[in-house]
């Protein structure tokens, strides 16, 4: 099988691959930035709901829910830098791209809030 059949057959599961493969080494690459932007004064906002963030969360973390997220903005400061967290990875991925369209530069995803406990 040549690799335009083999695309044409598979491209889904190499893109879900792809997908899960960028959102660890993205994960990473923060994790491993996260002492520079701690020492640079960066909010750590946890998007996950009330209920999850009640049940266990990171020291230093604030929680702003996902759906809150829009009518909340103004908790948030454009100057400093922000690094997000949730459960998975994919409401801080979306809280991210929210914050990028309303003008915020320094936006961070680190995926799991756990990773803040490292």
């Amino acid at each position: 099988m040549n690799f335009p059949d083999m695309f044409e057959k598979y491209w889904p599961f190499m893109a879900l691959a792809l997908w899960f493969g960028y959102k660890w080494w993205n994960s990473r690459r923060v994790l491993a930035m996260l002492p520079a932007l701690k020492k640079s004064g960066a909010l750590l906002v946890d998007v996950r709901s009330a209920g999850e963030f009640a049940s266990a969360n990171a020291p230093g973390t604030i929680n702003i829910p996902l759906q809150e997220l829009g009518s909340r903005l103004g908790e948030i400061p454009k100057s400093s830098p922000v690094v997000l967290c949730c459960a998975s990875g994919t409401r801080s991925g979306m809280a991210k791209m929210l914050l990028m369209k309303n003008g915020y530069a320094n936006v961070y995803n680190i995926g799991t809030w756990n990773k803040f406990l490292v």
